[in-house]
């Protein structure tokens, strides 16, 4: 059932960009994705809207979520949250180094005035 809004949605400009930032034609995507290119210009011009199986599909293929994919958050991926985590906790086991070290220091210190 085609739309009636003027504006695209998220999803087909997300999916056309992604398509096209990989040097692919509609033909090329539409063969790696399994669908006919008639099928994916109906979805990159917001005439058609696709079925869930599909939007994962298109996700696993741009390796993007589907938050990104939906328009939901300008971060394509999940990496920068979990290397914010693996940061945080390198930043943490650092402290403790830090800590440590600065516990050494105080014993060796402590021996050399006794």
């Amino acid at each position: 059932m085609p739309k009636k809004s003027d504006s695209k949605s998220k999803f087909s400009v997300n999916m056309a960009k992604l398509r096209q930032e990989k040097g692919l034609s509609q033909r090329q995507a539409s063969a790696k994705l399994g669908i006919s290119q008639a099928l994916l210009s109906h979805y990159e011009n917001d005439t058609r809207e696709p079925k869930l199986d599909f939007i994962i599909k298109v996700c696993d293929y741009y390796a993007v979520t589907t938050d990104f994919i939906l328009g939901r958050t300008s971060e394509r991926t999940e990496v920068s949250s979990h290397l914010c985590t693996q940061v945080s906790e390198a930043i943490e086991m650092i402290e403790e180094l830090q800590e440590a070290e600065s516990n050494i220091i105080q014993k060796l210190k402590a021996l050399t005035k006794n």
